[in-house]
């Protein structure tokens, strides 16, 4: 099975509005032969992220369309940092509340991305009020997505110098959102 990255534009920025997409995103997701993985929403809530697991790319878009909610794209990723057991077993708990994208360099490649993934991540370790989680990186190199727990953006920001990553966009989670949200994302 692989993880694929779906990106919505949210129909309004009201809890309602949010949870009525992804609920349908699950529903869909469900229909095709896939799970739910975890959904992630920032504070405005006009964007949605959620990761899917499926056998079939095809397959899951053509579900995702015959529900006549396919997204712009569907990125394949990869988990980095985490476990997939362990992801799934946290998803009832709001464990995340912070998102940093980082829109990768042209040029820069899995393995090199992966190498200096390993080497510079025990350096969280002098940030300790922020928890790394995990990242998912987009197969195709254009970007990945890290979730943390910390108590603020400036501390999010501290840690990613310490370990001399960037930042592209950072945003807060939005937890009552995902509380309120069926189907155990996290």
């Amino acid at each position: 099975m692989s993880l694929f990255l779906l990106q919505y534009r949210t129909p309004a920025p009201t809890r309602e509005a949010v949870t009525e997409l992804l609920d349908r995103v699950a529903a869909a997701t469900s229909s095709a032969g896939g799970e739910v993985i975890e959904s992630q929403v920032p504070g405005d809530r006009r964007t949605a992220f959620v990761v899917v697991e499926h056998e079939d790319e095809a397959v899951l878009a053509a579900g995702l369309e015959a529900a006549e909610i396919a997204p712009p794209g569907i990125s394949l990723v990869r988990l980095v940092g985490a476990e997939l057991a362990d992801v799934k077993a946290a998803r009832d708990r709001a464990e995340a509340n912070f998102l940093v994208e980082w829109d990768f360099p042209s040029g820069l490649t899995m393995d090199a991305y992966l190498a200096r993934k390993r080497e510079r991540s025990p350096l969280y370790a002098q940030v300790p009020e922020v928890q790394f989680l995990r990242t998912y990186v987009c197969e195709d190199m254009t970007r990945c997505l890290c979730f943390y727990h910390a108590p603020d953006a400036a501390a999010v920001r501290h840690a990613r110098e310490i370990v001399g990553a960037p930042v592209t966009r950072l945003a807060s989670l939005d937890d009552p959102v995902r509380e309120g949200v069926a189907h155990g994302r996290g």
